[in-house]
């Protein structure tokens, strides 16, 4: 991360318990003396017994005896806070120093009452807890001295709890991504128990203050799914210590041995546990699910029978029965965790996809009576949810990504509606990161997204508060803002659920976070939770179909298509977008009249329509209730239109051969070749036909590459069912994509430079050097995956050079350009593009690290600071599950520049800037109508597509 961003506000260092240790030995010494006492009793009453009712020589009891009983007493002792610790008036992370601090004038939403209240009110903290909520008793305010208090005007911002993320691998999968930074899984077996993340915590991930700005307070950081038990998971709060130790991380330290901190007489803690199945375990140890289930019976098996074994020795030895009892308690130090889940004080976190998976462990769950807390991932659990109540104790949560599907075949039928349909079953949703899958900076987004496809309001910020807070068994302290519970808060710029919701502060046991937060001003309307529109007719069909909901849209039953009810009008001409209709009154919303795929005529009132009276008859009208028609947009970045299922060869192109790595067949060219996408198109597959149905009606795709040249992209319509169809190829041949950049085991990259030198200097032959011959004459882009900023000059430096001596133009346009906002002027001076393969980056490689964050940790977002340095900027995407979002993409992205673009603009990203970049010449003029709300916003639903290239107008 840039160096010039600010950072997290020291912080002192959590200290144990407070109390003197004079007590703490005089406790200790206490409890020495009653197990005397009680092993003295037992042993006489055993002895004296014996001699009463036989003449047998005395029972030899072990010395270590009261040890083992001190055991015994703790077997069935059950996980849970003290009684008393919700009168606690100081949390055990209380850092001596912090100042009290009260936020007047907020919106406060608690989490209580399922979370369906809030109010208006003032949040006191102190001593590193929540000391009142609403109005603040002002005899308790009058305890501080007014220099010592920090009082903050909330001005009716949001306030609620800090963000738990209940599924992360932060700390254990580093950012950036270093041979040394990842300790995810081990390799050492499929069932591994007594591994710890604590162990492989690593403090010095960079995504920490990243996370921490996205409004996440607390972690349960897992290890990986490549086991079928991986280990423990260690609970963390995200803020830095002055120990900077994992330890001093821990949220209610179960490893701690020491009593004066943590008594598990008092206090039992629970601890936390990995498990997975299906595909993952399965394909690191070259098994089945036979195999893995095998795995888990045996292993439960091992356990049970431990705890059996204690169990009875326990029932014996309790009773002075030491007759015939081994002199040592019988344990494994491998397996006590295990044993530990048998006795219901571990949180088993299972990663598990497809409903023979999620049967299997329900049924292991009742064959060795063990509760599971969550399923993780679970993208069928939508549609088993009586399988899924009939395990063992209670039905588990279920902790979901919004709309990440399709990356794997266990993963294949994942619906954007099953918060929702799991909610309506009674079963808790949660929504999780897998951080670095997902940035957990973002996890709110996972919310808002349940909640636009139509999980309530309330479940959606509970599903990343309170109820991950309750599976996690730390409902007691975190998720919820009351009285008693940890200071951790988040005061937000907007409604939480409203699209681009920023904190403007952090609070984390009471110590703000953020140094020199930056927020915009936001809109009215997003202070608001988001109207969102009705789904239960898809979701019902997701059902219907077994997960597989038919994609494909229906054509209009007339030529002419009246659009009623309209707010405004957004066309393209050229590469440019311009308002055609504004009728924002509800009194007077316009109307749009459409014939053979094309606008005939619009008015700010239906009842003027000039074209209308020649056209209505047999007319099909649509009322968008106050929606919009706006170009339709275009997504690039991912391999969209040349697979279906990521993780599965056999769906997907494939990848080209690198012509500095590998000796390419002469059959296609040798070193010489190009590859075309065109020819490796796949049409209707099921992430085009998502992106069509949410207002992307483009897509432009590159050959897949790791290595130097990857080919020539294509441009094609993403509701189309085949290439040979009228207007399904916008445009066969766009642009030429090269890679630049670090690749295992690949060249460096200045090898990767010098190749591109030869090559635009016209050292090229065959096809590959009439390509390059294209780019050197300026008519044809050149898009250079690329990331690192040092490259980036190198390849400005290289443009000029060949500009210099060929007198010439060249259209270089920076693709994933991580890094390009460090030099927005000197890009925009060359007259190069960036596309951002991420409008909100994180910084997975070394070569990314140097991110420009956006609001609140920098003023500007990259596509500002490009934006006023004059370079055209768009943005892409990476996983082809994520063209869908794509307009949500774009309005975020106009939002964090706090009103420097405008909408039209907002489109543009992801549109015409796009077209403009990549080479787009021929027509795409499609559009798309939404009903409730602009294409940008989360109030809309895309309600159909007008296609003047196909001569038609598609219902959704």
């Amino acid at each position: 991360m840039d160096k010039s961003l600010p950072t997290v506000l020291p912080v002192a260092a959590a200290p144990s318990d407070a109390r003197p240790a004079k007590c703490a030995h005089r406790r200790r010494a206490w409890r020495l003396l009653l197990a005397t006492v009680t092993l003295f009793a037992v042993t006489q009453w055993s002895y004296f017994g014996s001699r009463l009712e036989s003449s047998s020589p005395a029972v030899q009891v072990p010395l270590h005896a009261a040890e083992i009983l001190d055991k015994c007493s703790l077997l069935n002792v059950k996980p849970g806070p003290p009684k008393d610790f919700v009168l606690r008036e100081y949390s055990d992370r209380f850092v001596p120093g912090t100042n009290p601090t009260l936020i007047k004038n907020a919106t406060i939403w608690t989490g209580e009452f399922n979370g369906t209240v809030s109010w208006r009110g003032d949040i006191l903290l102190d001593k590193g807890v929540v000391q009142q909520v609403g109005n603040i008793d002002l005899r308790v305010l009058s305890r501080f001295r007014p220099e010592d208090l920090v009082t903050i005007d909330a001005h009716g911002s949001w306030a609620t709890p800090g963000i738990v993320d209940m599924h992360s691998h932060l700390t254990v999968d580093s950012a950036p991504s270093l041979r040394g930074a990842s300790d995810g899984n081990s390799r050492k077996g499929p069932i591994l128990p007594w591994l710890r993340a604590l162990d492989a915590l690593n403090t010095h991930d960079d995504a920490f203050l990243l996370s921490i700005s996205g409004g996440v307070t607390t972690s349960l950081v897992l290890p990986g799914s490549a086991n079928a038990i991986g280990g423990q998971g260690a609970l963390i709060k995200l803020r830095p210590t002055k120990e900077r130790s994992p330890t001093s991380m821990l949220l209610e330290s179960p490893y701690s041995t020491n009593t004066t901190e943590y008594d598990p007489k008092v206090a039992f803690r629970w601890r936390q546990m990995k498990h997975a199945c299906g595909e993952n375990p399965d394909r690191v140890y070259s098994g089945t699910r036979m195999d893995t289930t095998w795995a888990f019976r045996q292993a439960y098996n091992k356990a049970r029978e431990i705890k059996v074994a204690q169990d009875e020795y326990c029932a014996k030895a309790t009773k002075g029965e030491w007759a015939g009892l081994a002199p040592d308690f019988p344990e494994d130090y491998q397996w006590e965790a295990l044993v530990d889940v048998l006795r219901g004080r571990v949180k088993v976190h299972n990663h598990c996809y497809e409903t023979v998976d999620l049967d299997d462990m329900v049924r292991i769950t009742n064959e060795f009576e063990f509760s599971i807390a969550a399923f993780h991932h679970a993208h069928e659990t939508y549609l088993v949810p009586d399988t899924l109540k009939s395990a063992y104790g209670h039905p588990p949560a279920i902790a979901l990504f919004g709309t990440n599907a399709r990356y794997k075949r266990e993963s294949y039928r994942g619906s954007e509606f099953a918060p929702k349909i799991l909610a309506e079953n009674g079963l808790q949703v949660i929504m999780k990161s897998d951080h670095p899958v997902l940035d957990s900076r973002f996890l709110l987004h996972e919310a808002q997204q349940a909640h636009y496809f139509g999980l309530p309001a309330n479940l959606a910020l509970l599903a990343v508060t309170g109820t991950p807070a309750q599976v996690l068994g730390q409902d007691h302290r975190i998720g919820f803002l009351k009285k008693g519970y940890d200071a951790d808060v988040v005061l937000w710029d907007s409604h939480p659920l409203a699209l681009g919701a920023t904190p403007q502060q952090v609070w984390i046991d009471g110590i703000p976070q953020l140094a020199e937060p930056h927020v915009h001003a936001k809109p009215a309307f997003l202070q608001s939770p988001p109207k969102t529109p009705n789904f239960d007719k898809e979701a019902a069909a997701t059902l219907d179909h077994d997960g597989l909901p038919p994609l494909l849209p229906a054509h209009a039953t007339a030529r002419t298509v009246v659009f009623t009810n309209v707010s405004e009008v957004l066309v393209k001409e050229g590469h440019e977008i311009h308002e055609l209709l504004s009728a924002h009154s509800a009194a007077g919303r316009g109307g749009v009249v459409v014939r053979d795929g094309k606008i005939a005529c619009a008015s700010a009132s239906v009842s003027t329509l000039t074209c209308l009276y020649d056209l209505h008859v047999g007319a099909q009208f649509i009322d968008l209730n106050g929606g919009s028609i706006a170009p339709g947009l275009l997504s690039y970045g991912s391999p969209l239109g040349l697979q279906e299922i990521q993780g599965e060869p056999s769906t997907s192109d494939g990848y080209v051969y690198d012509p500095l790595v590998h000796v390419v067949p002469q059959i296609i060219g040798g070193d010489e070749a190009v590859i075309h996408a065109a020819d490796g198109l796949q049409f209707t597959t099921r992430d085009a036909l998502y992106a069509y149905r949410h207002g992307v009606t483009a897509g432009v795709t590159a050959p897949k590459s790791v290595g130097l040249i990857s080919g020539v992209s294509t441009a094609f319509a993403t509701g189309a069912l085949h290439q040979l169809e009228d207007g399904a190829l916008i445009q066969k041949d766009a642009a030429l994509h090269v890679n630049v950049g670090h690749s295992s085991g690949g060249p460096s990259v200045s090898t990767q430079i010098a190749a591109l030198r030869k090559l635009l200097h016209g050292s090229g032959k065959g096809a590959l050097g009439a390509w390059f011959d294209k780019v050197t004459k300026g008519t044809v882009p050149l898009v250079i995956a690329v990331e690192n900023a040092d490259a980036i000059a190198s390849l400005i430096r290289l443009k000029a050079e060949v500009e210099a001596n060929f007198d010439t133009s060249l259209q270089f346009v920076f693709a994933g350009a991580t890094e390009a906002h460090l030099l927005a002027k000197e890009i925009g001076a060359a007259g190069a593009g960036v596309i951002l393969a991420n409008a909100r980056p994180f910084p997975h490689s070394w070569e990314e690290r140097r991110v420009l964050p956006g609001p609140p940790l920098s003023e500007q977002n990259s596509v500002a600071a490009l934006h006023a340095a004059n370079v055209t900027v768009a943005i892409g995407i990476t996983g082809t599950w994520q063209a869908r979002n794509t307009r949500f993409d774009a309005g975020w992205a106009a939002l964090e520049t706090g009103g420097v673009l405008t909408r039209s603009e907002a489109i543009a990203l992801a549109s015409t800037n796009l077209e403009k970049l990549l080479g787009i010449h021929a027509t795409n003029d499609d559009l798309v109508a939404t009903t409730g709300g602009d294409l940008l916003d989360f109030t809309s639903k895309v309600a159909a597509v007008i296609s003047p290239r196909r001569g038609l107008v598609d219902i959704m």
